[in-house]
């Protein structure tokens, strides 16, 4: 659906807020008394998975303990992951769920197992056949989750339809040498955020552009932010998948701006991306209305990707491009020697906040340094150029917005990450 500039900071607002909400829910749910009867599953240490190499395949060694008093005669694992990665098996017990995008949630699969039969306190259980997962060609920072619950947990509000799976079905088996886990988990569920990190590149690239016209007229501009691939890019929610810095030739003045876009001098915008992940041959096109006031000689702008760090980019040639101008016809006399447009005359491929990495139980996958200026990144569309227009000068700030204070609650408990909220929340909408 589509969504205004506007829209686009509510959403991450509203994301932000409902983070806030939950973790206050959270902390301020009552005590509840003892109940010796009651389930208490905590799910064994998982991972790290590093170092995956696209398109092999990896085990999942899942356990997990009943820490409660009594048997259970019926418990779910689920494993949840981000489209890097794919399930290599569906067993008869098992429901599969291809959840496609939506809101601010990149395309996921969903795998929940049924098992009917007795689960005993105090003992270690895994499955009989370890799960087993394959890394795609364009796999690099993905996500898995990971649960175990008394109820089986399901794709939320996607509409995502169920497939039953066609592989023999799956038991558990008790592991009488693992020592049992006894602290964590959340009663009756546990769940693990785990990051899967593939030995795999990705090249952001920008493409430059050519200002052409005779003095007076408002013209077109258009630049590209493009993801070469071969693999996509997945950051923590909210935050933009980079950031794409524009500087315009002397000479000109925009009129109209991309909804994506943010004013930072006269000349300057900053631009981030319409979501906080980019797929491999995915990307941006930024589209100005730009006005020709006058021909400076040697005029030249630049397009160049700053923001978060990118450790996967291991080609930094294309990083900046020149945005030129061509002043046609009558009335383009020389306006004098160009002056450098703010930041034209960098060569480096933006400055790069701090280190991204994939480590962290809350699904946060890159770098989680802010890119300056905001980047926009939270939207479900692609920006248009709806941004008001002036008459005389730069287009003003189009509203894009500064970093959000609840930022990073919204990473904690939005999206993949947010496992203990989630699953909550699927439970809950199926009482």
């Amino acid at each position: 659906m589509p969504k205004t500039p506007s829209g686009r900071r509510t959403l991450r607002q509203t994301a932000g807020a409902v983070g806030v909400v939950a973790l206050m829910a959270l902390g301020a749910a009552p005590a509840v008394a003892a109940d010796d009867s009651a389930p208490g599953l905590v799910l064994g240490k998982l991972g790290p998975f590093e170092g995956v190499r696209p398109g092999s395949t990896f085990e999942v060694p899942a356990t997990f303990t009943n820490a409660g008093s009594a048997a259970l005669d019926k418990v779910y694992l689920s494993y949840e992951v981000t489209r890097g990665l794919s399930h290599t098996e569906v067993p008869s017990n098992c429901l599969r769920y291809e959840i496609p995008s939506y809101d601010e949630s990149p395309t996921h699969s969903e795998v929940v197992c049924e098992f009917d039969q007795t689960i005993k306190p105090g003992t270690v259980y895994a499955p009989e056949r370890t799960w087993t997962l394959k890394a795609e060609k364009h796999a690099l920072w993905d996500q898995l989750q990971v649960s175990v619950a008394t109820e089986p947990a399901g794709p939320g509000d996607s509409g995502a339809e169920p497939v039953r799976g066609t592989d023999p079905a799956l038991k558990l088996v008790e592991k009488p040498d693992a020592t049992p886990a006894t602290s964590g988990g959340h009663g009756d569920f546990d769940v693990a955020d785990l990051a899967v990190k593939a030995d795999n590149t990705a090249d952001f690239q920008v493409s430059g552009a050519q200002v052409k016209g005779a003095v007076g007229d408002v013209v077109d501009l258009k630049v590209k932010f493009t993801n070469a691939g071969p693999g996509w890019v997945l950051r923590p929610i909210g935050q933009s998948a980079t950031e794409v810095l524009i500087d315009l030739p002397q000479g000109t003045t925009v009129t109209k701006g991309n909804g994506y876009c943010d004013k930072e001098a006269a000349g300057r915008y900053s631009c981030g991306t319409t979501q906080s992940w980019v797929d491999e041959d995915g990307g941006e096109t930024y589209t100005f209305k730009v006005r020709i006031d006058k021909k400076v000689a040697g005029a030249e702008g630049s397009v160049k990707l700053a923001g978060a760090s990118r450790p996967f980019d291991k080609v930094t040639a294309n990083d900046k491009a020149a945005i030129s101008l061509d002043v046609t016809g009558a009335g383009a006399g020389s306006g004098g020697s160009a002056t450098p447009s703010p930041g034209a005359s960098s060569a480096t491929g933006g400055s790069g906040s701090t280190a991204g990495g994939s480590a962290g139980s809350t699904g946060a996958t890159g770098s989680t340094g802010s890119t300056g200026s905001t980047t926009g990144g939270s939207a479900t569309t692609t920006g248009g150029s709806d941004a008001s227009t002036t008459s005389t000068g730069d287009l003003a700030s189009t509203g894009a917005g500064s970093a959000l204070p609840l930022a990073g609650a919204a990473v904690a408990v939005v999206g993949l990450g947010a496992g203990t909220v989630l699953l909550a929340r699927r439970r809950a909408s199926r009482s």
